[in-house]
């Protein structure tokens, strides 16, 4: 499958689940195990226990776009600034170009379509002091689910719902992160950080003791 993704870097290790609780919960397992590598993607059409932005539960039902990855950028946190709106900028663009779709940014991680969520972003970090150690990015787009539950029909929609287009996901997956890498390799690969960030496959064999945020 990674054969058709044009990065030099991210994709190269997919996981792919028909159902998992949470790619985000998979891969900081895989990293707190020391199995994820730079540059890990995890990817499911379902999610069980999907979580959002302090702690929210993220609704997924299936054959959407969910998937987390891990980046061990070993840079100081104020070159993350502004990252998720970064993040969602891009998403913004992909979506644009592939499917002539214009999504709304609303702060400071949801993508809306005619005022209902259509996706979210979650950034999650481990810091040793000011330097960031382990980023883990998490994306979920209802790109096919036409049925909310009644509590979220007036809050959330689809691609699907507002467009009726369907969307290639993994090909939209693969969009995504050769753009996320084309934008951000100059901002994590700086100077002498080059071999440390993408091209290592750096392991983290112990629970980690440095500090868990969530953005």
């Amino acid at each position: 499958m990674n054969n058709y993704l044009k990065t030099k870097y991210l994709g190269k290790e997919i996981f792919e689940f028909k159902e998992i609780d949470s790619t985000q919960k998979e891969i900081w397992r895989k990293i707190e195990n020391g199995s994820a590598s730079n540059g890990c993607l995890v990817i499911t059409e379902k999610q069980t226990a999907g979580i959002g932005t302090h702690g929210r539960k993220w609704y997924t039902d299936s054959k959407n776009i969910t998937f987390s990855f891990s980046i061990f950028p070993n840079c100081n946190i104020s070159k993350l600034e502004n990252l998720t709106y970064r993040i969602a900028e891009i998403l913004k663009e992909v979506f644009k170009d592939l499917y002539n779709i214009c999504l709304d940014i609303k702060l400071p991680n949801d993508l809306m379509i005619n005022g209902k969520k259509v996706g979210g972003i979650l950034t999650e970090t481990k810091l040793q002091g000011e330097i960031v150690k382990v980023l883990v990015i998490g994306i979920g787009i209802n790109t096919e689910i036409t049925d909310f539950p009644e509590e979220l029909e007036d809050k959330a929609t689809s691609i699907k719902k507002e467009f009726n287009i369907e969307v290639a996901n993994f090909w939209l997956i693969f969009r995504f992160l050769e753009q996320f890498e084309s934008n951000f390799r100059s901002v994590f690969l700086g100077g002498r950080y080059e071999n440390r960030i993408f091209i290592s496959r750096a392991r983290i064999s112990k629970p980690w003791n440095g500090k868990r945020f969530i953005w």
